[in-house]
């Protein structure tokens, strides 16, 4: 009984993740300076055991708290019954417009509030700011409790750094592949909209059909409308008569199709596609429910 109680416990301990065997190669972070290194390793740590456990706590019971008493008045919640019901054994991601820097973070609220399924929180992040500067860390903790992570560097104009994002995309597919409760948001436009037009999107980018293809995960289209990205009028806003928060939550998009088929950029940006043409069904329904004043 000891022998077996002890391989079925060196079992269960090589089935976690090892930290140190999922980092970056010296390669891929040597590309970082040092503000960067610094502020990844302290992010990381933040999403690795005890304190990945401490963190979501926090978001559970004070960030959706926060959240809540600033939109109570204004929030319009559909098809959250859609996440209740997925398997809280494998990955989901979420796949929504971008129109505010509080997108991800309503949803997450609203997902901790109104559902009962194991919830741990992953937002991809552009590193611009977040990573590079230590205000960013700061934000990244008072905002997300850390949960922004990992971080990608293709947009800060330096070629060497891209070096670091094959680390990011390994590490988004591991995510995305296997972990009790995992759910990573995702805005396939990779950036915020910002013209009048909240029915309208920005072409989707690529990187999310590679990690959906290597991963297969379960994936939630999410239309939001009604944020904006002044953070003090929108709370004001809850009592004063602002704009209807809506966040329509899709069901889980069949992606069968696509499995079979090449790893491919064509392949990436087709898979792309598709999740905007269901995020826009979503806001199709939000039009024909709100445009109008209903």
């Amino acid at each position: 009984m000891a022998k077996e109680l002890a391989e079925r416990a060196t079992k269960d301990e090589l089935a976690k993740p090892n930290e140190a065997r999922l980092a970056p190669s010296a390669e891929e972070i040597g590309v970082l300076g040092p503000v960067e290194r610094a502020g990844f390793r302290l992010t990381r740590r933040m999403n690795f055991g005890i304190w990945k456990r401490f963190w979501t706590w926090c978001q559970r019971h004070i960030g959706s708290l926060w959240i809540y008493i600033a939109t109570y008045n204004l929030m319009n919640v559909f098809g959250i019954e859609n996440v209740q019901n997925s398997d809280a054994s494998r990955p989901l991601i979420l796949v929504a417009n971008h129109r505010s820097f509080f997108d991800m973070y309503t949803v997450a609220s609203v997902m901790f509030r109104r559902t009962t399924r194991p919830i741990t929180l992953y937002f991809p992040v552009r590193a611009k700011f977040f990573y590079t500067n230590p205000a960013g860390w700061i934000v990244n903790l008072v905002m997300g409790w850390w949960s922004m992570y990992p971080p990608f560097f293709r947009e800060e104009g330096e070629g060497e750094k891209r070096r670091f994002d094959r680390f990011s995309v390994r590490e988004l597919i591991r995510i995305s592949s296997e972990g009790k409760g995992h759910i990573i948001g995702f805005h396939p436009e990779g950036k915020r909209n910002l013209n009048d037009d909240p029915y309208s999107f920005l072409p989707a980018q690529p990187g999310i059909g590679k990690v959906i293809l290597n991963a297969e995960p379960q994936v939630i289209p999410v239309f939001i409308a009604g944020l904006g990205n002044d953070l003090p009028k929108q709370i004001l806003g809850n009592w004063t008569g602002g704009e209807n928060v809506r966040i329509w939550f899709g069901e889980q998009i069949d992606l069968s199709e696509f499995y079979g088929k090449r790893d491919s950029l064509r392949t990436h940006k087709e898979i792309a596609d598709h999740l905007m043409e269901k995020i826009g069904e979503l806001g199709v329904k939000d039009k024909e429910k709100f445009a109008n004043g209903s």
